[in-house]
């Protein structure tokens, strides 16, 4: 959606570290790391040359510290054909009118799945260039008083958990999905000051690059 990818993460994290009033007001940024894949250029080729100069922007721009690299694995992967229920769980499809499976005899076979081959992508590493970056700055560092981790990948509860002992975390939910059972958690438990945020579609748009930055000029539809 236009209006929402060329974001300055430098700026959305000094933002929501300056609206904590739980936080000390001298609070600030030191590091930004974003942890991310390369497009794969011979399957999405325009994919590939718009993430560059989205990334290019990025370091350009001094928006981030670091970006830390993990890659996309590409299978052709089989599941049963469903739809989303209510709640974005998937419900199984299966056979009846208006289409039907019928057995050699011309039967109905009824409650039958249905079975397709996809082509699926899948981002590698960036979860654990998380934890390992957020637990390399707390256990072997030691240079950080408070960490800020957007995400709502349910991987990250064990390091979380042990930074939580000995830092206050920030834990802010980018995705419009309710945040991870996994990733929950009380705001006072080991060194307390927790908290707990989910990303809006203001935070977004608030944080827009301009047009062009540092040279680089935001994709079109970007």
């Amino acid at each position: 959606m236009p209006g929402w990818r060329w974001l300055d993460i430098g700026a959305l994290a000094r933002t929501l570290v300056a609206e904590r009033r739980d936080w000390t007001a001298t609070a600030q940024i030191t590091t930004v790391i974003y942890c991310t894949a390369r497009i794969d250029g011979a399957t999405n080729p325009s994919g590939h040359a718009d993430q560059d100069v989205y990334l290019q922007a990025l370091r350009s721009a001094h928006s981030v510290t670091l970006i830390e690299y993990g890659y996309y694995v590409a299978r052709v992967k089989r599941a049963p054909l469903a739809v989303a229920d209510a709640k974005g769980r998937p419900q199984i499809v299966a056979s009846d009118w208006p289409v039907m499976v019928k057995d050699s005899s011309n039967a109905p076979v009824r409650n039958a799945s249905f079975m397709v081959s996809y082509a699926n992508w899948e981002e590698k590493g960036s979860d654990v260039n998380v934890a390992s970056h957020l637990l390399l700055d707390t256990l072997l560092k030691g240079d950080i008083d408070a960490a800020v981790v957007i995400s709502n990948d349910s991987d990250l509860r064990f390091p979380l958990e042990q930074v939580r002992d000995r830092l206050p975390v920030g834990l802010v939910n980018p995705s419009p999905r309710p945040l991870a059972g996994a990733l929950r958690g009380q705001a006072s438990i080991g060194a307390g000051g927790h908290w707990w945020r989910q990303l809006t579609k203001a935070d977004f748009q608030n944080h827009q690059f301009p047009p062009t930055v540092a040279g680089y000029t935001a994709p079109p539809g970007w």
